[in-house]
Order: C-alpha cells, then sequence, then structure tokens
C-alpha cells in the first residue's frame, strides 16, 4: 500500500469524512488528522462511551449518513488504505519539492511535534461562531450557541435549569430544541431575523423542500415544549453579579435598531448565543491559497489556488453539513484521479454537484436572511469588554478610531492590544471590525496556533507518523 499516492486530510467532520472515504475508495492512501479524540466534528459530536448513552441518535439528526461514513472510514482503516490520526493539532502546512508536511502537535499538552508527509492536502477544516458582544456578555452563565450544543451532544451535560437561546442563524433551532428535550426550561428563543427578511427570499427558500421541512420540524418541537419565540429581537443586556441571572430582550425595527419602550426582562441562569458563523482559513491562509472574501476559493473540482491542495466544506463557506459532504465527496473523487494522473469524469460526482449547487444557491439566501441587525455596535456601550483575552473596551476601541485615526482592525490592534490574546483575535474579531467601521478581513498569521519555540527549532527532525 506505501506505494500510493498519499494524501492528508485535516479536518474529520462531514467533509473530511466524506473526502477520506471518496479518496480511498478511488485507490490512494489517505491520512485523515484530527484535532478531536474521535471522529465526527461538531456536527456528529458524539458522547465519551463512559457516559452509556443509550440513543445517541437522539441528539442528532441524518444519522444514517454519520454510520455510513463512520463504517466507511473503520473499513479503509482495517484495509490499511486509511490512517485516522486523532488529538492532532495541525499548525503549519508545508510544500517542497517532494510533496508537503502536515506540521501538528500530538495531545491535550501540544508539546510533541508530529509530522506527516503526503502528495497532496485537503483542507477539511470547518468554521467557528461568531459573537458579538454586548453589555454583561462575558457573565459566567453566558455561553455561545455552538458551545451549549457540544456540552450536551459531547458530555449529556447543560450549564443550568432555565435557557434563553438568541442571536441569529439556523443553530439557534436545534440547540433550542435540544436544550428543551434535554429538561431545561428555555424561556425564549431570541432571533433578531423578522419574518419579512424571510418572505423576500421565499422563491430561495422553498426551492429546497427538505430544507424547509427540517425548520418545520424544528418549529413544532419548539411548540411542543412551549418554547417562546421573538422574532426581531435581540438580546441588549445580561445581568447578573456572580453568574447570569437574567437578560433583557427587545424588539428590533426594520433598520435593525432598538425600539424604545420594548425592552422586557427575562430570569435565566443560561443565555445561549451566536450570529452565525465564519470559516476557518488559518492553514489556507499560510499555504497561500486564494480567499474570496472570508471564503477559501475553490474551482469544480474543489482544487484551491495552490496546486495540490484541496478544500471542502465549511472553510469553503458556511453552509451545514450536507454541502460539506457533497463537496468532501467531490474533493475526494478529483485527488484521487489526479494523484493517479488520470482526469477526473464530472459525471462521477454528477449528484453530488447538483446537491452543491443548490445548496449554495440556498446558503446564499440564509445569509442574507440572518444577517447580525445593522445597527448592533450601537448597544456596545463604552465600559463593554470586547476583547476578552485583552480586557479592552468598547470605548477603547471607539477612541483608538475618533482620537487616534485608526481605519481597520490591525491599526486598532496595534494601539489597544484587541486581537492580541490565545484566540488572535477569532472571537473579537468580528466586534473590532464593527466598532472600527470597516469589513472584517482575515488575519494573516505564520502558523494556524501557538507553537513552542521547542517545537519550531526542531521542525522538520521528527519522523514521520
Amino acid at each position: 500500500m506505501t506505494d500510493r499516492p498519499h494524501l492528508a486530510v485535516i479536518g474529520a467532520g462531514p467533509a473530511g469524512l466524506a473526502a477520506t472515504v471518496a479518496a480511498a475508495s478511488g485507490g490512494i492512501r489517505v491520512t485523515l488528522v484530527d484535532s478531536a479524540a474521535d471522529a465526527g466534528g461538531q456536527f456528529y459530536r458524539q458522547p465519551a462511551a463512559a457516559l452509556g448513552a443509550r440513543r445517541p441518535q437522539a441528539l442528532h439528526h441524518r444519522w444514517r449518513t454519520w454510520v455510513r461514513l463512520r463504517d466507511g472510514l473503520r473499513t479503509h482503516v482495517k484495509a490499511g488504505t486509511a490512517r485516522h490520526l486523532t488529538n492532532h493539532h495541525v499548525w503549519f502546512v508545508e510544500r517542497h519539492e517532494h510533496g508537503f508536511t502536515v506540521h501538528a502537535l500530538l495531545g491535550p499538552e501540544q508539546v510533541d511535534p508530529v509530522e506527516v508527509r503526503a502528495d497532496a492536502v485537503l483542507l477539511a477544516t470547518g468554521g467557528y461562531e461568531k459573537v458579538l458582544p454586548f453589555p454583561g456578555w462575558t457573565l459566567p452563565g453566558v455561553v455561545t450557541a455552538g458551545g451549549a450544543q457540544a456540552m450536551l451532544k459531547g458530555a449529556l451535560a447543560v450549564s443550568g435549569r432555565s435557557a434563553v437561546v438568541a442571536g441569529t442563524g439556523p443553530l439557534l433551532l436545534p440547540v433550542a430544541t435540544g436544550l428543551a428535550a434535554a429538561g431545561v426550561e428555555v424561556a425564549a428563543l431570541v432571533e433578531s431575523a423578522g419574518p419579512k427578511a424571510f418572505v423576500r427570499r421565499t422563491r430561495a427558500l422553498v426551492a429546497q423542500p427538505g430544507k424547509v421541512a427540517e425548520g418545520a420540524q424544528y418549529a413544532a418541537r419548539l411548540l411542543r415544549h412551549r418554547v417562546r419565540l421573538l422574532a426581531g429581537h435581540a438580546v441588549v443586556e445580561a445581568h447578573g453579579t456572580e453568574r447570569l441571572a437574567a437578560v433583557t430582550v427587545a424588539a428590533l425595527d426594520t433598520d435593525g435598531r432598538v425600539r424604545p419602550g420594548t425592552e422586557r426582562r427575562i430570569p435565566c441562569d443560561t443565555l445561549a448565543v451566536g450570529h452565525g458563523m465564519l470559516p476557518h482559513t488559518d492553514l489556507a491562509q499560510t499555504s497561500g491559497c486564494r480567499l474570496d472574501g472570508p471564503d477559501v476559493h475553490v474551482d469544480d473540482e474543489q482544487r484551491t489556488s495552490v496546486p495540490g491542495v484541496w478544500a471542502a466544506g465549511e472553510t469553503t463557506g458556511i453552509g451545514g453539513a450536507a454541502l460539506s459532504l457533497a463537496e468532501g465527496h467531490i474533493a475526494g473523487r478529483s485527488v484521487a484521479a489526479r494523484l493517479q494522473d488520470t482526469d477526473p469524469d464530472p459525471r462521477a460526482w454528477a449528484a453530488a454537484a447538483r446537491t452543491r449547487a443548490r445548496l449554495r444557491a440556498f446558503s446564499a439566501a440564509l445569509d442574507s436572511v440572518y444577517a447580525p441587525p445593522a445597527h448592533w455596535t450601537e448597544q456596545v456601550t463604552d465600559d463593554t469588554v470586547v476583547c476578552r483575552c485583552e480586557e479592552v473596551t468598547g470605548g477603547a476601541i471607539r477612541e483608538a478610531v475618533t482620537e487616534l485615526g485608526a481605519g481597520d482592525p490591525r491599526t486598532v490592534k496595534l494601539l489597544t492590544r484587541a486581537g492580541m490574546g490565545w484566540c488572535q483575535g477569532r472571537v473579537c474579531g468580528p466586534a473590532v471590525a464593527g466598532l472600527a467601521g470597516c469589513e472584517l478581513t482575515p488575519s494573516r498569521r505564520p502558523f494556524a496556533r501557538p507553537v513552542p519555540l521547542g517545537v519550531l527549532a526542531r521542525a522538520g527532525e521528527s519522523e514521520e507518523h
């Protein structure tokens, strides 16, 4: 098997799994590299075996698809056509004349270096949540919507007994229904998008009847659990001393501004909040891949602008698991053919290409529906912490813009340290850009994650894993 061309897939979510199975089935060796202890990514996150979950499928939809991917991976691992490296945190993809070297850090401490050499690389690094700040958002009990879902799926745990789910985006629906099914009293689902936003996109939305039916199922579950839906509303403040005790919710006008006099206070000990997602593009950028806005640019075969590098899933644009599966399948088929010096036959992935086209159009419609309120920055007070790592407030950022002439996030960073902390601006980046009045542009970093200096000094000396 060692004489077969070798593909390294980074990320074991839906796109990475689909690509691994497709590429290995196409006759090449595949090494699937992932930072988690188990395959599945956030979408197919599984509870630890020690928890003894009797019905893990109750936390998921498209369970049969997960079983098919899981069993396909296991079959290829057993046959020796694929490897699955868990707890490997990739920090750099090095390109050289003989192919690529994937540099990773092993284990929870992330200090032991590992290298994987391959003829091609497929980036399936997924996305991460966007959360916009508001007064009180740093209180214990305020979690991201995805964080609440990860706790439920991975640990069968919830962060409190009563919750408000708020922000914007389709992720709020499964989070609210999942928490309610787990016994949490979900006081409200607060969605900033109003009904008119959906009416304006009716044609694009009904073009995907399966997605509409899925949304209707979530709506029925909300009704069954008596979860109040507040559309066209937003959380404007979280209250508490030691931890969250309540939130203030207000209605928004057609311009996205808070309507005075509509504020209401809702007691809760958990606020799960999110404002959509952004693609993970760190590895793509350090590899020199072209971006289209925040997304990695790919062609019809999912090839990036860098020869030998493919990308699939949320890193090429946020669109959900079904789109990630289609892109991963196409990428895997393409890589298998290209590495064996044959021209890929697009007919081999025609069904996946049709699915990709439909879901990309659907995702574009959702993006316009679920855009955060246009004037969300007006709710960020001067003493609201925006950059949590460096404790930079909204007032400090505004001062950097109005008094010191900063006109972009990088200058704000230099003047205030906003974005210089452990997360390197991944959390506060959208907020800093919004307060500075400019577009969010991905930051160029030499590495995708912090790396010990000793590892850098020994780079290239590790044995291939």
